[in-house]
């Protein structure tokens, strides 16, 4: 009796342990979900490197190592950089799918595109995808409905235009380059040209199609734009020196969309913190290691924009910053 109780409970227990291999619900097996203490194994793959980009990574190891995941101990740290192409996003994407990584966290919109296509069976977090739902990555900000959520980096380009006008209240002309190949830079154009539509503002589009073109495109905004803005745009930002240089030969100003590239010479933007969103993802991150379900876990977008702004750069080009902007600004860079 005892032997025939002994094997219906082995039975039971082998069927339970089979059952939490499955997906169910939205929720993806990890490492963490099959035994505390296993080493989880993490893909972390980069579009392109660039300093807010570069400041999200850091951020979600910071973020995985407070929630108790730290590289070197419990967590084992794969990567990879795309160097800006689309080829290298699937491939890497490939491998990871190929290495059965408990969880992928992709960096940039073409990163989580490769990666949501290639990885079906596990979680894969995003960060700094400008909008989600257009790039085809979640059908709903609220109710992920695959194994894919994350965080986005979306601003406002209408306040961005607003911005631009404090400066330049004559403003006519806005160039803008651009990916044309990024979703997230079609989608930020877009809403560009419906604020600048509002404000009687012609926006002239620099499209571009890989990091050699974005020089000529800069050059080529020279005696057509009143200033040059730049979207959240991985190709664009990562080479932001030569559109600066094309900009202060032809003395035309130029604005960002993020922090960072204020900092490395634009005059001004409203951003939000790149290291603090990375941070985010990884936080979230750790809840999906631990157990919580993609479907139960929303995309996060980051609530506050705050303005930053580049003394030098405006006294560069000229431009003259109100007191009302000083006393507005969160960080002004001498």
């Amino acid at each position: 009796m005892r032997r025939a109780v002994s094997m219906v409970l082995t039975a039971l227990l082998a069927f339970s342990l089979a059952a939490c291999g499955n997906e169910t619900g939205g929720k993806t097996e990890t490492a963490a979900t099959t035994g505390q203490g296993q080493t989880v194994k993490l893909g972390l793959t980069q579009f392109v490197e660039h300093p807010a980009l570069d400041a999200i990574h850091k951020g979600i190891l910071d973020g995985l190592k407070d929630a108790g995941y730290e590289e070197g101990k419990n967590l084992e740290v794969d990567s990879q950089n795309a160097h800006g192409d689309m080829n290298n996003t699937v491939s890497i994407a490939q491998k990871y799918a190929g290495d059965k990584k408990d969880i992928v966290v992709a960096i940039a919109t073409p990163s989580a595109q490769a990666a949501a296509k290639a990885i079906a069976d596990k979680p894969v977090i995003f960060s700094s995808v400008t909008d989600p739902i257009s790039a085809q990555l979640v059908g709903s900000l609220e109710k992920p409905d695959k194994n894919v959520t994350g965080t986005s980096d979306k601003v406002s380009m209408e306040q961005q235009l607003k911005l631009v006008k404090t400066f330049l209240p004559e403003l006519k002309k806005l160039g803008v380059i651009y990916t044309t190949s990024e979703i997230n830079s079609e989608v930020q154009v877009k809403e560009l040209e419906d604020a600048a539509q509002k404000e009687g503002v012609e926006i002239i589009k620099a499209g571009i199609s890989q990091l050699s073109e974005v020089q000529l495109a800069a050059q080529g905004l020279a005696g057509k734009a009143d200033a040059i803005i730049i979207p959240i745009d991985n190709t664009v930002v990562s080479s932001f020196e030569a559109v600066l240089g094309a900009a202060e030969e032809n003395k035309i100003p130029v604005f960002a969309s993020d922090t960072d590239t204020v900092k490395r010479g634009a005059v001004a933007t409203y951003g939000i913190d790149y290291y603090q969103i990375g941070k985010q993802t990884g936080e979230m991150a750790a809840r999906i290691i631990k157990g919580q379900s993609v479907a139960d876990t929303p995309v996060e977008i980051s609530k506050q924009a705050d303005l930053y702004i580049n003394e030098t750069a405006a006294a560069k080009f000229g431009l003259t910053i109100t007191e009302a902007l000083k006393q507005q600004a969160k960080e002004i860079i001498k």
